[in-house]
């Protein structure tokens, strides 16, 4: 047996997030291919065709959840699904025949597609893992792994050690470009070779990361929707940045599906981490 991490962020562009947010969704591998298949079909259910074909890119959790999409949805009752799934297909296929009706059900079934999509990833036993920085914390780019990565592989590696059989975890990123993707390897490299509980971690954990497009690989959009989900909604503690309510399903989905484990006899670890900075200092060796 083998679980998958796929990684993705949110909150990194610059915007008005409140929270950058690193999210994993770790999937047992015989679990893999059902998930994709059912949110595949999901897509084709809601919107009468695969995002890719309308969006040709990633249909991004930004552009799923945004405010304008909740407002837009709430500006007639729920269109049955029967007729709304051809009013959404008509807007993406041709954005210039806009109407009311339309993009409230574009608006409605991409709020129905992210809420099943977390609950077909949770009812298949995905765990979710989370680093989450404030906006505003300091930060500096050192050579070494940063603190949010770091931490995200800690608890990665306490859920796998929670198995008797001892599965192997891969990692698996959204790509990014070619020199950021090197730095990444090196400095994941230089983490599980050169550091105390790296070596310890590289027991469960490969060490080489791959790199996937995002848009064309199903679990990274999920990873996408749950760490936008995070940064907007999910607060725990000293988190006090004003979180959006009207995505409250979708945060109480993604705490559901939040790792709770064992990390040692007197210490229970949850998947989600607030680090308050990311200033430039080692990683604890």
């Amino acid at each position: 047996m083998a679980w998958l991490l796929f990684i993705d962020e949110s909150g990194t562009d610059g915007h008005d997030s409140p929270y950058e947010v690193l999210a994993g969704l770790a999937v047992e591998d015989r679990q893999l291919w059902p998930i994709i298949r059912q949110l595949n079909d999901l897509q084709t259910h809601h919107f009468g065709l695969r995002l890719f074909r309308a969006y040709g890119k990633e249909a991004k959790a930004q552009k799923l959840l945004k405010k304008k999409v909740f407002s837009h949805a709430e500006q007639l009752p729920i269109i049955p699904n029967s007729e709304r799934q051809a009013l959404a297909r008509s807007i993406l296929e041709d954005g210039t025949a806009v109407s009311r009706r339309k993009l409230t059900a574009l608006a409605q079934a991409k709020i129905a597609y992210c809420m099943e999509g977390l609950r077909i990833c949770q009812s298949h036993g995905v765990k979710a893992f989370a680093s989450i920085v404030p906006a505003r914390a300091a930060r500096t780019d050192g050579d070494h792994l940063r603190r949010d990565y770091a931490f995200l592989f800690e608890r990665y590696y306490h859920f796998l050690n929670g198995f008797a059989d001892d599965p192997m975890g891969l990692v698996i990123f959204d790509e990014l470009d070619k020199a950021e993707s090197q730095r990444l390897i090196t400095r994941m490299y230089d983490y599980f070779i050169y550091t105390g509980n790296g070596r310890t971690r590289s027991r469960l954990i490969v060490p080489e990361p791959m790199f996937v497009h995002s848009d064309l690989t199903t679990m990274i959009q999920m990873a996408d929707i749950a760490a936008y989900v995070i940064s907007w909604a999910v607060r725990l503690r000293n988190m006090t940045e004003p979180r959006r309510r009207e995505l409250d399903n979708l945060a109480s989905l993604v705490l559901q599906m939040q790792y709770q484990g064992e990390a040692g006899s007197d210490y229970r670890m949850r998947g989600f981490k607030l680090i308050p900075t990311l200033a430039d200092r080692p990683v604890p060796a």
